[in-house]
């Protein structure tokens, strides 16, 4: 059950996204500050990219709901052609409800990758060469939303939302966007051939992460993963997803 969504008007062919968020105790380049001011255990905030139809495209930055004193959980899933199963969740090196942090999305054609106040935590490589499917084709809005995930979200389901904490609510400011905008079928910028001739303003169809960013995204890999899709071989008797063995 969704309590409370949004979503943007233009539709983003490629995109940054940067979302500010402060989450309370009780990139596209996008940017938006939120406030959650009264949290249950198993309600979910999500940042979300998304296209429409059967066979729809996804990008996920969620906000697992906990129990009091136990760490919020970051979790990120990547859907290609309505298929997703590629999570991966993080717990957070600060207390994300004493004040608002940074959580960006940046999508390019080569790459998504997820980051925390700059530090990149998740990076999701093209590997169409492959034949792994690349949410490339598809344009999608931008959506952010306040559900109730209580058959999921918390121990798998075990523990259900508290209703007597309601209500449920959650504030955003300083929202951005920097993106390809698609109209009539068409992309506002050129996400097909990203070279030393695009705009610097659009500087991030080619960005990838250097060697220090590579650095510090191994270090939250290493220190704040608590869960791997790429690494659950029970969940994939038959062999893990071919783009785990190349990223």
């Amino acid at each position: 059950m969704i309590v409370l969504k949004f979503s943007t008007t233009p539709i983003f062919s490629l995109c940054p996204l940067t979302k500010p968020l402060a989450l309370a105790s009780s990139p596209t380049t996008n940017t938006c500050l939120a406030r959650l001011t009264c949290s249950s255990s198993s309600f979910l905030e999500t940042l979300q990219m998304s296209s429409k139809g059967t066979t729809w495209d996804e990008i996920d930055f969620e906000f697992l709901g906990n129990l009091s004193g136990d760490p919020y959980i970051v979790h990120t899933n990547v859907y290609t052609q309505g298929k997703g199963s590629r999570e991966q969740q993080f717990y957070l090196w600060f207390d994300p409800t004493a004040d608002f942090h940074t959580y960006s999305i940046l999508w390019n054609p080569q790459r998504i990758v997820f980051s925390v106040d700059g530090t990149p935590i998740r990076e999701y490589k093209n590997l169409e060469s492959i034949g792994v499917p690349f949410p490339k084709s598809q344009p999608m809005r931008i959506y952010s939303s306040l559900w109730n995930a209580d058959d999921w979200a918390t121990r798998g389901g075990l523990i259900k939302t508290d209703w007597s904490k309601a209500p449920f609510t959650a504030s955003y400011r300083n929202f951005n966007a920097n993106a390809c905008v698609w109209n009539a079928g068409k992309s506002s910028c050129n996400s097909n051939s990203p070279s030393s001739a695009t705009p610097p303003t659009n500087a991030w169809l080619s960005q990838e992460l250097d060697s220090t960013a590579q650095k510090r995204m191994n270090w939250v890999q290493k220190n704040y993963m608590i869960y791997n899709y790429c690494t659950d071989s029970k969940r994939f008797p038959q062999g893990l997803p071919l783009e785990c063995t190349h990223s």
